[in-house]
């Protein structure tokens, strides 16, 4: 379980949004507030400041290892397919649950041959932003069981 605090107390789990629209990340950050205020959402605008945060590299040396990856693949400086490719590429990203949004259906087997965990079409209003919050809280934040958030993840034998 995570040990983090927010202003709600205990943070039940850290997300990486990784979205270069401010309307978007607005409208993820209600949502995700609205579904349950001990989700902390982190914002990284690009590809560059994403890998920078999971790797906790620079100004982001103090960041929590996220318990799932919210992933735009339209994204400026570093694209989200490369972030993808990057994330699965090391052994102690890929085990981070990596879920592709974005507006293009047409991304779905790329993502998927990337390895992503799984893909979802934005939405564009609050309720349907609200709605799927919703089903990623309850699938993969209560059903899913989720790597353990230690330092040292263990292979398998």
């Amino acid at each position: 379980m995570n040990m983090n605090m927010n202003k709600d107390g205990p943070v039940k789990a850290d997300i990486l949004l990784v979205e270069d629209n401010p309307g978007d990340v607005r409208l993820t950050e209600e949502a995700f507030r609205a579904a349950d205020p001990t989700i902390l959402v982190h914002v990284a605008a690009d590809g560059v400041e994403a890998m920078d945060f999971l790797k906790q590299d620079g100004a982001h040396a103090a960041a929590p290892r996220p318990d799932l990856i919210l992933l735009d693949l339209n994204l400026p400086r570093m694209g989200g397919r490369e972030v993808l490719e990057q994330i699965k590429a090391d052994e102690s990203l890929k085990i981070i649950p990596t879920i592709i949004l974005t507006t293009s259906e047409a991304d779905i087997i790329e993502s998927y041959r990337r390895h992503a965990n799984c893909y979802l079409t934005k939405p564009i209003h609050l309720d349907e932003f609200e709605r799927v919050v919703k089903i990623i809280d309850e699938f993969w934040l209560k059903t899913v069981r989720l790597p353990a958030d230690t330092d040292e993840k263990s292979e398998p034998q």
